[in-house]
């Protein structure tokens, strides 16, 4: 009689029921991200392949590289395609069925 008034009364405290929970989700979770964060430097300190490492090395692509790429291209006769719609067929808005396109439209 005594252990059910006990546990009907440990039920209807607030603090047990709610407090205590959400204070251990806030400790867990701290260890936890902890944990997530120290792999995040774990995996910093794995070395490289060297071979591995010189070929990232020499296909490194930069800004100035591109820019020296397309620097003396001309846009002036570029066309500005709408792509399709899901519902769409792809043909008739690229231009290659312009007749069926003429057609439909009419």
């Amino acid at each position: 009689m005594f252990a059910h008034a006990v546990m009907r009364a440990l039920r209807k405290n607030k603090t047990l029921r709610y407090g205590v929970p959400t204070l251990l989700l806030i400790v867990g979770g701290s260890f936890g991200l902890r944990e997530f964060s120290q792999i995040r430097y774990d995996a910093v300190k794995i070395k490289i392949d060297p071979e591995l490492e010189k070929k990232l090395k020499m296909n490194k692509v930069s800004l100035e590289s591109e820019y020296e790429k397309i620097k003396d291209s001309t846009f002036d006769d570029w066309k500005n395609i709408r792509g399709p719609r899901p519902w769409e067929d792809p043909d008739l808005l690229q231009g290659q069925n312009l007749e069926i396109r003429n057609t439909k439209t009419t």
